[in-house]
């Protein structure tokens, strides 16, 4: 399976969601827990941060592929739904 990273921040309120969202989702769908997720901090880890374009945190990346990527302002549904969205990718591209 490819690398699935996420990147994030402490202090961010809409990477709380994103967390929240992953153990919402993986209790729902035991397929889920088979996605390992390297989570990585861009202020301890800014030289790994600085390969992936993105501007906002929580992002999901594929491999090279950038699945979700948070907008101000998304509720937790929204966020909920885009990290589903994400996990049901992976999991359909790492079975072919």
């Amino acid at each position: 399976m490819k690398s699935v990273k996420m990147f994030f921040l402490p202090d961010c309120p809409y990477c709380r969601k994103a967390d929240k969202a992953i153990i919402e989702l993986r209790s729902e769908n035991q397929q889920y827990e088979k996605i390992l997720i390297e989570r990585i901090d861009e202020h301890e880890q800014p030289a790994i941060a600085e390969l992936f374009d993105y501007y906002y945190v929580p992002v999901i990346f594929f491999g090279d592929e950038k699945l979700y990527e948070a907008k101000p302002g998304q509720s937790y549904e929204e966020i909920r739904d885009h990290i589903r969205d994400a996990f049901d990718k992976i999991l359909e591209d790492s079975l072919l």
